[in-house]
């Protein structure tokens, strides 16, 4: 009989599912944009990305093709690593003066955020932080005047391109703040593998750990969405077997195209819910600037140690599908420090250059993050505290 005794009882099995969106997927696929574009009513799209893909030749291959199709094309890169709310307010400046008519998200994670926060704003009268996902706060959007998605990753890791949210950084608090609306969600995804083969062997790493990250939160967030989960085990299952040959040979398709899916399934399962990796993540790179995917590698092992009374069973049954020889608890956090040892991700906190000097404001906003609620045993300030503390130690 399953351990879970609160889906024993049969009012506990509701939930709200929505799932993703249309996905052009495979090598060679990006040549499906200009057509992507204009079924959905493009003639004069904005793109925008990250100013280190900006001068690729994938992108200007893209701008160029969309060209030859009579749809000419924007660019907009002003977009950091973590992108502030100063980067929206731009796109939609250049949106607007460029008079274009939808929006293709290119990039990772940070272009597809910045992307989609600009297509919710080109038509609203609301600030930007008034739609922060808390409450009904994304009833406040004017659903007629977001523009049209197109999303293009070039990353396999935070799965924005399933997600009707983006994380974005108010600057004048230092906080990171999830933008959400339902309309956000890319209408059509293009996923081709080919896009990522040039991604560097520690981006590969980090992305695909973010995926990992997404995937167990999702498996491990209380509530029944057995869809969710489902989809999360399969992915950790995909990065198990694919994210080291991606990383080993960055012009391995298979292991790009199967990390790819993993990603964006990682994203449709977390609609389950988060967890205290990614409300620790998130306050730590909007003070520290550290790359998200590798936050989350490096908390992942200490939260799963302080999670454990709430989900040991659970991770014992995906171990074991899994095919670790110790299907166990145990055995599934020894898989994932042998993963972040193969794949060079610090072992604690230093490695991010992040120390304890600011560890009490750390820990109230991890406490009020709206990943929080879903972590499997129930965290305040001082449990954010006692993780973020074990990953300075090293400490399980």
């Amino acid at each position: 009989m399953p351990s879970d005794t609160a889906l024993d009882n049969p009012q506990n099995l509701k939930g709200n599912w929505n799932y993703p969106t249309q996905m052009i997927f495979g090598p060679g696929r990006i040549k499906n944009l200009g057509q992507a574009c204009k079924t959905l009513g493009m003639t004069r799209p904005l793109l925008v990305t990250d100013p280190g893909l900006a001068g690729l030749p994938m992108v200007k291959e893209a701008i160029a093709a969309n060209e030859a199709e009579g749809l000419p094309t924007g660019l907009f890169d002003a977009v950091k690593p973590n992108p502030v709310g100063h980067n929206v307010e731009e796109g939609v400046k250049a949106y607007k003066d460029g008079g274009h008519d939808g929006v293709i998200a290119f990039g990772g994670g940070s272009g597809l955020d910045c992307a989609k926060a600009v297509a919710l704003m080109v038509g609203q009268s609301r600030p930007l932080w008034d739609f922060e996902d808390k409450g009904d706060n994304w009833k406040r959007v004017d659903p007629d005047g977001v523009a049209p998605i197109v999303a293009v990753p070039t990353t396999a890791g935070t799965g924005s391109e399933v997600g009707r949210a983006s994380v974005i950084v108010d600057e004048a608090s230092h906080t990171k703040k999830i933008i959400f609306h339902p309309k956000m969600l890319p209408s059509t995804v293009i996923s081709d593998p080919e896009l990522t083969v040039g991604l560097p062997p520690n981006i590969t790493a980090a992305t695909g750990m973010d995926a990992l990250a997404h995937c167990i939160e999702a498996y491990c967030a209380p509530g029944y969405h057995p869809m969710a989960e489902g989809i999360a085990v399969e992915g950790i299952r995909l990065v198990k077997e694919w994210l080291p040959a991606a990383v080993h040979d960055g012009k391995n398709l298979a292991a790009r195209a199967h990390m790819l899916a993993a990603a964006s399934m990682g994203a449709t399962a977390f609609q389950k819910g988060l967890g205290a990796i990614h409300s620790l993540s998130h306050p730590v790179g909007a003070l520290y600037d550290t790359h998200h995917g590798l936050t989350n590698a490096v908390f992942m092992p200490y939260v799963l140690a302080f999670n454990r009374p709430a989900i040991e069973d659970k991770m014992g049954r995906l171990a074991a599908f899994l095919g670790l020889e110790n299907a166990s608890f145990t055995g599934f956090q020894d898989w994932v420090l042998a993963l972040r040892a193969e794949l060079k991700i610090p072992e604690k906190l230093d490695g991010l250059g992040v120390g304890d000097e600011r560890i009490d404001e750390i820990a109230e906003a991890a406490a009020e993050d709206p990943t929080a609620p879903t972590n499997p045993v129930p965290a305040g300030a001082a449990e954010m505290r006692r993780m973020f503390e074990m990953a300075l130690e090293g400490r399980l």
